[in-house]
């Protein structure tokens, strides 16, 4: 399992390098990039006035030590622990599948960097307003260098490299230590009437993989979507050992429906209602935890549990934390 986490490490660092890096002008005082769209974009160099739809580039820029202006948020009022809760430093903008683009407007940000299938309708308001960067935000073969592209924007390309270094060092260790002979059968999802599970592809279901989880809902298809509707016969069917779901409430209607008693994660007390990190994983900060927290909840023998604060604050650079 290391060798093969190593190789796929490898490949992702290989595309990495691969992928289209921003261009400077000639005038030195903006950048050219094309970003998930397939836009050329002209943002400033070393922007100082950043707004996050997602905390994508809210993770990126606190571990550069840089503190945006401006954040969407997931769950209206819950500052995410993987931040330290800093975002509630920061003026909020709503929630990131329905940006407040007159709040956003207010922020005067330099830069505006998106979720993009949350904002690609949006585009012509946003680029009234700043530039406009969109990325995927969904795979983990694309964090690399969605991480590496955005610390080249702010002007810290050799931090990104870093970060990207180390995940992949951590990763390969965790899948070295992990039990050899047991592959918990896993799902992350969003509960519903019916679960939104997620692909082996999905940042954090790839995690959990690489470390020797079996995730029931499998791969994608090629060219079709990172997750898929699972109901719960099907779920009863392949009956996961571990279950992550996304914490967006109070509501939770699949434990009302009586398949949900049968599943064995619920029986032997396996369900884990999990923080914005697990939906917002491709900034380094976020996946770095999942990661700890993946290998605990699957490991639970193995692995300690982790303090997502604790991590959190190792990672953020001190002067970002003031």
């Amino acid at each position: 399992m290391a060798t093969n986490v190593r190789k796929f490490a490898t490949l992702i660092g290989l595309l990495s390098a691969m992928a289209s890096a921003p261009v400077f002008a000639e005038d030195g005082k903006t950048i050219s990039v094309i970003d998930d769209r397939g836009v050329k974009v002209e943002v400033p160099v070393q922007p100082k006035r950043i707004a996050a739809i997602s905390y994508f580039a809210d993770d990126v820029a606190l571990a550069l030590g840089i503190k945006p202006v401006a954040s969407t948020y997931m769950t209206k009022g819950r500052e995410p622990d993987f931040l330290l809760g800093m975002t509630a430093g920061l003026k909020q903008i709503g929630q990131r599948a329905k940006p407040n683009l007159e709040l956003l407007s207010e922020a005067k940000p330099d830069l505006i960097v998106a979720i993009r299938r949350y904002t690609v309708g949006n585009a012509p308001q946003l680029e009234k307003i700043a530039p406009y960067v969109a990325y995927n935000m969904e795979l983990l073969d694309g964090s690399d260098r969605e991480i590496a592209e955005l610390s080249k924007i702010l002007g810290n390309p050799e931090r990104g490299v870093q970060l990207n270094k180390e995940f992949r060092e951590h990763l390969a260790d965790y899948a070295a230590k992990a039990p050899k002979d047991v592959h918990p059968r896993f799902a992350i999802m969003w509960g519903g009437e019916t679960p939104f599970a997620f692909h082996t592809e999905n940042t954090s279901a790839s995690i959990l993989a690489a470390i020797g989880g079996d995730n029931i809902a499998g791969n994608m298809t090629p060219g079709g979507e990172f997750g898929i509707d699972l109901s719960l016969e099907t779920m009863l069917e392949k009956d996961p050992e571990v279950l992550f779901i996304y914490d967006s409430g109070p509501d939770r209607p699949h434990e009302n429906n009586p398949i949900w008693q049968e599943l064995t994660a619920v029986k032997n007390k396996r369900v884990f209602y999990v923080g914005d990190q697990w939906v917002e994983t491709n900034g380094p900060i976020a996946r770095e935890i999942v990661l700890r927290e993946a290998a605990h909840y699957l490991y639970p023998e193995t692995f300690p549990a982790v303090d997502v604060r604790a991590e959190a604050a190792k990672i953020i650079p001190a002067e970002a934390q003031r």
